[in-house]
């Protein structure tokens, strides 16, 4: 039976999944921290999903003040996917980048201007040559600050992407939820592998905050 991997999963195609979580180092490969909590008192969460996570997540790690971040799986409906599960179209996930960082030094405002023009996100359920609902446009908020924050930075980068001949926005918004780590070879993937698939293309749209 083939699957359309741009529409979510009907109910009777999901995957069973696993009751085992994904077995990691959980220490982050570019600076030694570590990617499950508990994290430092006064650290903050972010989740954006922005097609494929491996270029995504360096993006974040080198922004000063993230103190970790890690990729994994995230709004779909099977429990502890894997990879190729995900990759199939019958889970339901979205490849998502996990980010911890200190408010103090970087705003969760900068990190959504940072995701918003990092990528195109008006292409539903692709990103470039990326097809399929894993790679659909997402962020997912961990308290109604946050929320209220994305929805607001969603209307401000609509006009600049109008401004510049796109269409409407697809990026979904939320609140987070569950989060399942990816296996460790895609952990920090572009740090490990340097000349690996980046494929991050913004739309040359800029968010004024």
């Amino acid at each position: 039976m083939q699957y359309d991997k741009f529409k979510m999963p009907c109910a009777d195609q999901i995957l069973p999944g696993r009751k085992e979580p994904m077995e990691i180092s959980g220490v982050h490969f570019v600076n030694d921290n570590p990617m499950k909590p508990p994290f430092p008192e006064g650290m903050q969460k972010a989740m954006f999903g922005m097609g494929c996570f491996w270029g995504a997540e360096r993006m974040f790690w080198e922004i000063d003040g993230v103190y970790v971040t890690a990729v994994g799986y995230a709004d779909g409906c099977t429990e502890n996917p894997n990879y190729q599960e995900v990759c199939s179209g019958r889970t339901g996930h979205a490849e998502v980048v996990l980010v911890v960082f200190d408010p103090g030094k970087v705003s969760y405002e900068h990190l959504l201007k940072r995701f918003w023009e990092e990528h195109d996100p008006t292409q539903g359920m692709r990103q470039g040559n990326d097809l399929g609902t894993q790679y659909r446009s997402c962020i997912f908020c961990f308290d109604e600050a946050q929320l209220e924050q994305a929805k607001r930075s969603k209307e401000k980068f609509q006009q600049a992407l109008e401004d510049k001949g796109f269409g409407e926005i697809t990026t979904e918004i939320t609140m987070a939820p569950e989060f399942y780590y990816a296996e460790e070879d895609h952990q920090q993937y572009l740090a490990k592998n340097p000349e690996g698939y980046c494929g991050l293309a913004g739309t040359g749209a800029c968010l004024i905050r």
